[in-house]
């Protein structure tokens, strides 16, 4: 029988203590636990070498055994709680956000360039007292055509002109229905503008788009009188398109306006001294007007002898083109980053 080597003990508890100092890691952690306290760890070796022992002598050496395997625990756990600590203070501090930092910079869009110029007109015709009024994009025919006084046969009816759902109802081709549907709920006195996209099977080039966007103006009241019209068309031109612009106005027809004309302004490029955007005549033709002819009205159960208005169609696409000196329609829905930024 072996008898008991007290030295070994202490030859291992030296050995524990000295490779644990060296451990810094949960890595080197592992390693040290399988080392002494794993299956073919010391400790481990120790207790088996018990059944080597004199029945006598058992005692006494377990006991041994158990005060060094009590003593490496403790200090294993010891160290596993402190690696644990310092593991969880790293971690943190590799997670911690600097706020003293710049944060990181975000790409933001921007409203379209269309959008700002219906809003800034929006912001000119609220500032006069008018309303916003809306409608849908897909119209019944009467509205678009019937009721505004446009004949059957008349070009802007035909199928090169409008797209048709069906012989009922088309893709509204401006925004006058909404002026319809605002006069058919409500009595004078009416001052609104329609904001809108409008459709027309056009072919796509530098000047025509099949979609673009219409601002119509619509007032009906007492003593509305074409001065008012011409009043109201020389304030929008000159906070378009600054105050030096002068208007002028030359007959034409439209089926819903009587008297109609057409509306020419300054040209921003030139201010009136001639050059090839205005052909050489110092103005530029931006839109359409007229006073409401009495057939509409009464489509519209407003009666004519009382009540009186104007009109007036812009397209917003030719204004900002104007604003911002653009000379292809198409720019607008490219989506190309590169022309968009510019009206950041």
């Amino acid at each position: 029988m072996a008898e008991i080597d007290l030295a070994k003990l202490k030859e291992i508890g030296a050995k524990y203590f000295e490779k644990a100092q060296t451990v810094n890691d949960q890595a080197g952690l592992e390693s040290l636990r399988l080392a002494f306290f794993g299956k073919n760890g010391d400790i481990k070796q120790l207790q088996k070498s018990l059944s080597t022992l004199a029945a006598e002598l058992r005692p006494q050496f377990g006991q041994a055994i158990n005060e060094l395997r009590s003593k490496l625990e403790s200090n294993f756990e010891e160290l596993k709680v402190r690696l644990e600590a310092e593991a969880h203070r790293q971690q943190q501090a590799s997670e911690r956000i600097d706020i003293t930092l710049p944060p990181h910079a975000e790409h933001l869009g921007s409203l379209h360039p269309i959008s700002k110029t219906i809003m800034e007109m929006e912001r000119i015709f609220i500032g006069l007292g008018y309303k916003i009024a809306e409608g849908p994009e897909i119209e019944w025919v009467k509205n678009n055509f019937d009721l505004l006084n446009i004949p059957e046969g008349h070009p802007s009816r035909e199928l090169s002109d409008t797209y048709y759902l069906d012989d009922k109802i088309c893709l509204r081709t401006q925004t006058s229905p909404v002026q319809i549907r605002v006069m058919q709920a409500q009595q004078p006195p009416i001052y609104i503008i329609c904001p809108g996209k409008v459709y027309r099977p056009d072919t796509a080039d530098a000047t025509h788009s099949p979609l673009f966007h219409q601002i119509e103006g619509l007032v009906v009241d007492k003593g509305i009188s074409m001065s008012n019209l011409v009043g109201t068309l020389k304030h929008l031109a000159k906070a378009l398109f600054g105050e030096n612009t002068e208007i002028r106005l030359r007959p034409h027809h439209f089926p819903f306006t009587e008297p109609s004309c057409e509306v020419d302004v300054t040209c921003w490029k030139c201010h009136g001294s001639g050059c090839p955007t205005c052909k050489n005549e110092g103005f530029v033709e931006v839109l359409g007007a007229g006073m409401v002819h009495p057939q509409v009205l009464r489509n519209c159960n407003i009666d004519p002898e009382v009540y009186s208005g104007f009109a007036f169609g812009i397209g917003a696409e030719r204004v900002c083109m104007a604003h911002y000196d653009i000379s292809d329609i198409r720019y607008f829905s490219e989506n190309n980053l590169r022309f968009l930024e510019q009206f950041k």
